[in-house]
């Protein structure tokens, strides 16, 4: 697998989890994570000489379909460490080195984050669009966890299944964004 083939557009390491938002391309999501969590495990447990599985449960997979969907998703995933209170504000966020938060702020690298794809949402220009991206941020912080119900289909036992009348895939409201892209999801 070539890094051409995957992206990353979120991620969060938590103590006892980690969050992903990746682009596939033409890897398989089974594909990738089995790879990702087998090379995991197997050098976790070289490193402390130990055998057996290192996960308690499967990964959990949406796909992900609707651009406003995308952004929430995003903006949850990156402020798990603040609302867990790993990280006491904004500005630890924008410093934090286990979320790609940090890099999409150009405050660290990562060579396999993509840290265009993120603010590119929100402006042309990768500095405006960074700084409305953290204004977007920072407004989900005294909201709460959201409802990320809709945006995609849920993986459940093997095959993809679409949500079901309430849960039917649905954008959810956005606001902060850049006035062009404001537009461009009232429109849809």
């Amino acid at each position: 697998m070539t890094t051409a083939t995957i992206s990353s557009a979120a991620w969060a390491l938590m103590p006892n989890h980690v969050h992903l938002l990746i682009r596939t391309g033409d890897v398989p999501i089974a594909t990738l994570m089995r790879r990702l969590l087998t090379g995991y495990a197997v050098r976790f447990n070289r490193k402390y000489r130990r055998h057996g599985s290192l996960f308690q449960n499967r990964y959990k997979s949406i796909l992900c379909q609707e651009e406003p969907y995308l952004l929430e998703l995003v903006r949850y995933i990156h402020l798990n460490p603040l609302r867990a209170g790993i990280v006491g504000g904004m500005p630890e966020l924008d410093a934090y080195p286990y979320t790609s938060h940090s890099a999409i702020m150009g405050r660290s690298t990562k060579s396999w984050q993509d840290t265009y794809f993120v603010p590119a949402h929100f402006a042309k220009a990768v500095d405006r669009g960074r700084e409305l991206y953290r204004e977007y941020v920072e407004q989900g912080v005294g909201r709460g966890r959201p409802d990320l119900v809709g945006g995609g289909f849920r993986r459940s036992s093997g095959s993809w299944i679409e949500p079901a009348g309430e849960n039917r895939v649905r954008p959810l409201p956005v606001s902060g964004l850049c006035p062009e892209c404001q537009k461009r999801f009232e429109e849809e």
